[in-house]
């Protein structure tokens, strides 16, 4: 049987570590389900376009997708979008419209996760 290993860029440990210590100190579940969705192998992570964003989101709310953020579709709503990586047309249309975070600056900014939906 073959040993899990989880990721190895120390960038995605350390956004690991930095949301289960955030799930325990504010006591949101959502953090630590994103802190298991991360330890997931690359090639199994999320994927989202934004034509499911612009579906799925309402004006005002935070996506938060656990894998990137693809160009297909537009964004018609001011929201907030935070992921581990962006496509560079992505950004480029998220930000024309709202604004485009990692995941960190969402855990700073938002650690209580008010208004916070998971996509993918």
């Amino acid at each position: 049987m073959v040993k899990r290993t989880g990721p190895t860029s120390p960038i995605t440990k350390g956004i690991i570590i930095a949301l289960e210590k955030a799930a325990r100190k504010e006591k949101v579940k959502l953090w630590k389900r994103i802190a298991y969705e991360l330890q997931r192998p690359r090639r199994q992570r999320r994927e989202v376009n934004l034509s499911k964003i612009n579906k799925y989101i309402r004006e005002n709310e935070i996506a938060l997708v656990p894998g990137k953020v693809l160009s297909k579709g537009n964004l018609e709503k001011r929201v907030t979008v935070a992921a581990m990586s962006f496509s560079k047309q992505a950004e480029e249309k998220i930000n024309k419209i709202g604004k485009a975070i990692t995941i960190q600056q969402l855990l700073r900014e938002n650690p209580k996760a008010r208004k916070v939906r998971i996509l993918g």
